[in-house]
Formats: structure tokens, C-alpha cells, sequence
């Protein structure tokens, strides 16, 4: 299940960041928005199988292989690495701290989104 949540995730990843190529410049906005959307989704996931019995091999397809698949941290620290071996620490530093922030709301936005409280 999680090989097949992981290919379907990549996929989608991969779909990303063709479709993105254009608006790329300094900043790995490909990986961004990639790792933004897989938050929400992640948090969406959690929040629902929280709330109601989703089988095991379901949550593992979704949540460990998707998600996993769908965002992607090894990407991002490349990226910023190479921004910093580049000397371009303003946008290495925006990764980093935008990054953080947006998916860490985009987590609890998913899980707001389901909860509906």
C-alpha cells in the first residue's frame, strides 16, 4: 500500500514541477508549493483518520506513501544548500523560514478543514 501511495505521490510531485518549470527564478517554488499542498493534504488525511475508523492499509497508502511520495524534504534541502553554496542567502533563508511556516499552517488548515470545529 505504501509503494502504491508513494508511486501515485511522485507522480504528482513530478507533475508539479513540470508544470511549474516557467515560474521558476531564484526561488524553488516547484518544491514549495509541491510540499504546501502535501501538508494540506497530510492534514486533511490525519484529521479525518482521527475522527473515523479508516483501515489500516488506507492510511498507509495515503498518509506514509502519498504524502510521502507527494512532498519532498530531500529536494528542499538541496535546493537550499545550493542556494547557499551560490551565496543567495536571502532566498536560502526565505526557504527555510517560509517553508516552515506555510506548511506547518497548511498541517493545521487540513486538520481544521475536516474537523469542523
Amino acid at each position: 500500500m505504501v509503494f502504491i501511495g508513494g508511486g501515485l505521490g511522485s507522480i504528482c510531485r513530478y507533475g508539479i514541477a513540470r508544470w511549474m518549470k516557467s515560474y521558476e527564478g531564484n526561488f524553488p517554488m516547484a518544491t514549495f508549493t509541491a510540499n504546501a499542498i502535501s501538508c494540506i493534504i497530510l492534514g486533511m488525511l490525519v484529521g479525518y483518520c482521527v475522527k473515523n475508523d479508516v483501515p489500516q492499509g488506507l492510511r498507509l497508502m495515503l498518509i506514509t506513501g502519498f504524502c510521502g511520495g507527494f512532498s519532498t524534504f530531500s529536494t528542499f534541502s538541496l535546493e537550499t544548500f545550493e542556494l547557499l553554496q551560490s551565496g543567495d542567502y536571502t532566498n536560502a533563508f526565505a526557504n527555510i523560514v517560509v517553508s516552515l511556516l506555510v506548511c506547518l499552517g497548511c498541517i493545521f488548515l487540513g486538520m481544521k478543514a475536516v474537523s469542523f470545529t
